[in-house]
């Protein structure tokens, strides 16, 4: 495993289409007693009341979901092609039943109250800002919650202020 460099969010290249959409990644809340970790493929990057900010969604039946709202801070990892059958393991079962850590050979590294995986090539580091459950009545195209919360389980959506970005050196 080669070691992090920090980076500023504004010396990030990556395309955030591919990292989330078609790579996916994993978001990771809780510290070195008490975390969980899940996949996600919906979220994003930008610059919000002049921070950057990245935002994710999670709907509250997911373990993770238990995490992020108790905790300040959470983790975004990114990783290469190799890691994905380890990102499927993550997304489709639940830490309540499994260590998602020792079922895929990740290795959690904690720090700072935070968790986040050194196999990562990328992990970005976000404090809470704000937080919102999605809503039918917020939806224009209504054609979204057919496809999309056939039990009306909306995801609640987080704004978090990147704090810190580590990419592999």
């Amino acid at each position: 495993m080669s070691e992090f460099i920090a980076v500023t969010p504004e010396n990030l290249n990556e395309n955030t289409f591919e990292l989330i959409g078609k790579d996916w990644m994993l978001i990771t809340a809780g510290d070195e007693k008490n975390y969980n970790t899940m996949t996600a493929s919906w979220g994003g990057t930008g610059v919000l009341w002049n921070e950057p900010v990245s935002f994710i969604f999670i709907r509250p039946q997911r373990y993770t979901f238990e995490f992020t709202e108790k905790n300040g801070l959470f983790t975004l990892s990114f990783f290469d092609e190799t890691y994905r059958s380890a990102l499927r393991f993550c997304g489709s079962k639940s830490g309540r039943d499994f260590d998602k850590a020792a079922e895929t050979g990740l290795t959690p590294v904690h720090e700072d109250g935070l968790t986040y995986f050194a196999e990562a090539k990328l992990v970005v580091v976000c404090e809470k800002l704000y937080a919102q459950d999605l809503a039918a009545e917020g939806f224009i195209d209504k054609s979204i919650i057919d496809k999309n919360y056939p039990n009306n389980d909306f995801h609640r959506m987080y704004v978090g202020k990147i704090v810190k970005c580590l990419k592999k050196a």
